[in-house]
């Protein structure tokens, strides 16, 4: 099975347009089915499409992110799931942060 690429989008409120953040996975080649979109604080990582993204994803796989601030807010947090996506060995990609 060939590795897959996700994205995932998401914004701190409804309010809030995810369009830019859209544009920029398709703009990758991302297909709208494999984009995950959650409208809520990066403050709880227990959002439902990132939960859901979180288990689809397979060994191989990536998971773009338009920036490291969409993954979550707690230094913490983020570092918990950088150390489980690379148990995984699933790649992290962050457009504005090409580290």
């Amino acid at each position: 099975m060939q590795d897959k690429k996700f994205g995932y989008v998401r914004v701190s409120s409804k309010d809030q347009n995810e369009e830019r953040q859209i544009e920029n996975m398709k703009y990758l080649g991302i297909e709208d089915r494999d984009i995950f979109i959650d409208k809520q604080s990066g403050k709880n990582m227990k959002r439902e499409n990132y939960q859901m993204l979180k288990r689809l994803a397979r060994t191989g796989d990536t998971i773009v992110f338009d920036s490291l601030t969409r993954l979550g807010r707690s230094m913490n947090d983020v570092l918990e799931e950088f150390r489980y996506y690379e148990q995984q060995r699933i790649n992290l990609q962050f457009i504005k942060e090409p580290f």
